[in-house]
């Protein structure tokens, strides 16, 4: 069986025609038919403010979806700087125990500039919030009183697992790298490049060597019969996708992940999203062997349900079934 894991952010842009509690019913569906066929994890991912809707809250999210699975790791991507630290630590805890253990923090600084305006957070205070909120997590999850801001305090009831879940640190520069080691459990790092300063410094303060990188294609996929037709149908979705992240990432500047593309043609040449017939695809996992690992992305960009599903439903029948 091949190994997979679904994504949701919940863009509902408003030419998808689909109501945003129609998407949410949709990703909860979803996420339980995932655990049903034996996803590895469910990932969530955070943004504000934004006109499409972008999930805010994954950690309702994540309890909606803790309660409607078994098995699969619910991966939350946390932005750091916006949560009070303690009530993020209870927020937390009591999702450990309604999943039993099955969520994985991964934090993040945040990077939009008009998310912290609206948190009214100086984006100069990200390395320092980061820093607090991991200390805070971790003290809070001893099961024993800790001093914070100056006073004691002590946080109740405690995670399923006994000192928490562990926090990865995600980031997309040098010193994100540095203070995942130091600080963290993990990194996740934005570009590639990044993992050999991680790797470094956990060396550089006695840490065990994290070994090579994690290596995984930033590509979407999804599967059609009819790739070309499904092109036609599906462009207007990435395009929204690739262009609203360039917008966000070109405000930040450095390395941009996510090239805007002015129309279909040209966002099929940069590769960033393909569909392929469920019997391509296949050939492509088995050439990868055991490293071969799919992320499902089926609603990316806003697809409505239904069209999300014709592609989960090919998955499943061919992929997972290994049917032809």
């Amino acid at each position: 069986m091949s190994l997979f894991g679904i994504r949701f952010d919940l863009r509902n842009p408003s030419f998808s025609g689909t109501s945003m509690a129609e998407r949410v019913a949709a990703a909860l569906e979803m996420a339980e038919w995932a655990d049903r066929l034996g996803a590895r994890q469910i990932v969530l991912a955070e943004h504000h403010g934004s006109e499409d809707g972008y999930l805010p809250s994954p950690l309702t999210m994540g309890a909606a979806i803790a309660a409607k699975t078994r098995q699969a790791v619910i991966r939350l991507f946390l932005a750091a700087p916006f949560y009070d630290p303690l009530r993020l630590a209870e927020d937390l805890a009591l999702l450990d125990l309604i999943s039993k253990g099955r969520i994985d923090v991964n934090l993040v600084a945040g990077y939009v500039p008009s998310e912290f305006a609206m948190f009214d957070v100086p984006m100069s205070e990200r390395p320092a919030r980061m820093t607090e909120v991991v200390k805070t997590l971790k003290q809070a999850w001893s099961g024993e009183p800790f001093e914070y801001r100056g006073r004691t305090v002590l946080i109740r009831p405690a995670p399923f697992r006994r000192g928490g879940p562990p926090i990865t640190l995600g980031g997309s520069s040098e010193a994100a790298a540095r203070r995942a080691a130091r600080i963290g459990d993990g990194f996740a790092p934005g570009l590639p490049t990044l993992w050999d300063f991680y790797r470094d410094e956990c060396l550089k303060i006695g840490k065990p060597d994290p070994g090579p990188p994690r290596r995984a294609t930033p590509a979407v996929t999804i599967l059609s019969l009819n790739p070309q037709e499904a092109w036609e149908t599906l462009a207007p979705y990435f395009l929204h996708e690739t262009n609203a992240y360039g917008a966000w990432e070109a405000t930040r500047g450095g390395e941009i992940l996510h090239q805007q593309a002015a129309d279909a043609a040209a966002l099929r040449k940069m590769g960033t999203y393909r569909i392929l017939t469920p019997q391509d695809y296949q050939e492509e996992l088995r050439a990868a062997g055991a490293a071969a690992f799919t992320m499902l992305h089926p609603m990316v960009g806003g697809i409505p349900p239904e069209l999300a599903w014709e592609h989960l439903r090919l998955f499943e029948q061919h992929v997972l079934s290994g049917g032809g």
